[in-house]
């Protein structure tokens, strides 16, 4: 698959979104982009700030703050590494008052390149900010689109790391 978005209904309040894209670059190059924590405000309008990672880098059980903005609703949500399997498989779980969600991502060789997967199962509270940041999604175009934006964002940053030309030093 080049591109695709699929959406659908997990049950129990759960949606699920997934879209896959053709990136130019090795996974393990794919993987050094996408794995960066800190880069995500770079790719995802909602997200103002990564706070609180590791100076080592992430590993399995590492933790960090992902601080989410949702028209008027502003939340800190804690992220933690269930998977880390480099340059192939990552696993995040996010949790906080406004928002649930489980991050699967993928890189797998393809011809000269890879294709990035991203899998996001997300639920939001039930309370009224859970509600209010539900609907101010929606009315920015919704869960599918954020995540098409945001991985072909990470595409472009692969793509042009890629070829961009090496200094000698």
């Amino acid at each position: 698959m080049v591109a695709g978005l699929e959406q659908r209904d997990g049950g129990d309040d759960v949606t699920r979104v997934t879209y896959a894209t053709h990136v130019e670059a090795p996974p393990g190059h794919v993987w050094r982009v996408v794995a960066d924590p800190r880069r995500l405000p770079r790719w995802e309008r909602r997200i103002d700030a990564v706070v609180d990672v590791p100076p080592d880098g992430l590993r399995e059980g590492s933790t960090y703050t992902v601080v989410l903005s949702f028209l008027a609703v502003r939340a800190r949500v804690r992220a933690t590494v269930r998977t880390w399997e480099p340059p192939r498989r990552a696993v995040v779980e996010l949790s906080g008052p406004v928002l649930r969600a489980v991050v699967t991502t993928t890189i797998e060789p393809e011809d000269e390149g890879s294709v990035l997967r991203h899998e996001v199962e997300y639920r939001f509270g039930r309370g009224s900010l859970g509600r209010l940041a539900a609907r101010s999604l929606q009315l920015l175009g919704g869960a599918e689109l954020a995540l098409r934006y945001g991985t072909q964002a990470q595409k472009r940053d692969a793509e042009g790391a890629e070829r961009a030309p090496r200094r000698r030093r």
